[in-house]
């Protein structure tokens, strides 16, 4: 019979082949290069920047200089790994973000889109979607990620009912707060948020990755008329694009800005003022408004953001999953 020094040794030798096994099975962590990743495509209000027909300042520069250009909010969701690519929001931009986003990614095929994830029906998040029809790509089956009313808007209003007819896309049904899988690796989730609701429902997005979290929130109205707490919301993800319409009240002259309600950027900044370091680095200010200050990086509302720990959304930054 073993002795207790036997019985030892057997018990580690045991315990060290299950450890070596539970290692063996564990999932390697993504290396930067397989890692599915969110890159930024435009972050601008509906309209773009410079908007048309404005001849202020605030576009001035724009006009003159091509470089400052700036395209409506769109995220571009990539997995290199099994090539798919995914747009949220189809934006009047559409043509020259499906350019950048093959610079990123190179497709298999045009238009190589996996699917395209719509919050609502305003001009600068679905209006995109005329570039698939057959004036355009002729694009076939493309699927289209979208709430009830946003399926029966594009499916009983032209040019949108076209679109079905000639299954250029295939409506895909989504409910909020129900996640549902791009691909094996990634998954999103819809949730309400108040805001504007003419024709549709209005969403923000939450795609969860192997290893990361990102918020997507371009629209709505006010904070604090949202059921849950943003500072909750900001602890469950590690980036946040949220609204960054407008950056002070006063920004529109002789508008009363009541009646476009968007959280100022600079209302986001005291609210969340007393988070942690961390916490507020997470956000990353898109959706901006061509009068917004923010645009420019080197202004004194750009460097009060960096100041205060946030940050603007910049076009082609990327976010691995």
């Amino acid at each position: 019979m073993p002795g207790p020094n036997s019985r030892r040794w057997l018990l580690r030798v045991a315990a060290a082949t299950v450890m070596a096994t539970l290692v063996a099975l564990a999932p390697a962590p993504e290396s930067p290069a397989s890692a599915p990743f969110v890159v930024v495509l435009g972050i601008t209000q509906d309209a773009g920047y410079p908007q048309a027909g404005c001849t202020a300042a605030c576009c001035a520069g724009a006009w003159a200089d091509p470089t400052r250009r700036r395209y409506a909010a769109c995220l571009g969701i990539v997995d290199p790994v099994s090539n798919e690519r995914w747009l949220i929001e189809a934006t009047p931009d559409l043509r020259a973000q499906l350019r950048a986003l093959d610079d990123v990614q190179t497709p298999a095929a045009t238009p190589g889109l996996d699917g395209i994830l719509l919050t609502h029906a305003h001009i600068g998040h679905y209006t995109g979607l005329v570039f698939i029809g057959h004036e355009s790509i002729g694009a076939t089956g493309v699927p289209v990620y979208a709430m009830p009313r946003m399926r029966a808007f594009l499916s009983e209003n032209g040019p949108w009912d076209q679109l079905v007819e000639y299954e250029n896309i295939t409506l895909r049904p989504i409910e909020a707060d129900r996640p549902f899988r791009l691909n094996d690796r990634i998954e999103v989730t819809a949730f309400r948020v108040p805001h504007r609701e003419e024709y549709t429902e209005v969403v923000g997005f939450r795609i969860a990755g192997p290893e990361r979290t990102i918020l997507f929130i371009p629209d709505i109205d006010k904070w604090e008329r949202w059921s849950r707490r943003l500072e909750d919301v900001i602890a469950g993800v590690d980036v946040a694009y949220v609204d960054g319409t407008f950056y002070a009240d006063g920004e529109l002259p002789n508008r009363d800005m009541s009646k476009i309600p968007h959280p100022f950027i600079a209302e986001t900044m005291t609210r969340l003022a007393p988070l942690p370091a961390a916490e507020r680095a997470k956000i990353r200010f898109i959706h901006l408004n061509h009068t917004n200050p923010a645009l420019d990086a080197a202004s004194a509302a750009s460097r009060r953001i960096e100041t205060a720990g946030f940050r603007v959304a910049r076009q082609g930054e990327r976010v691995d999953l």
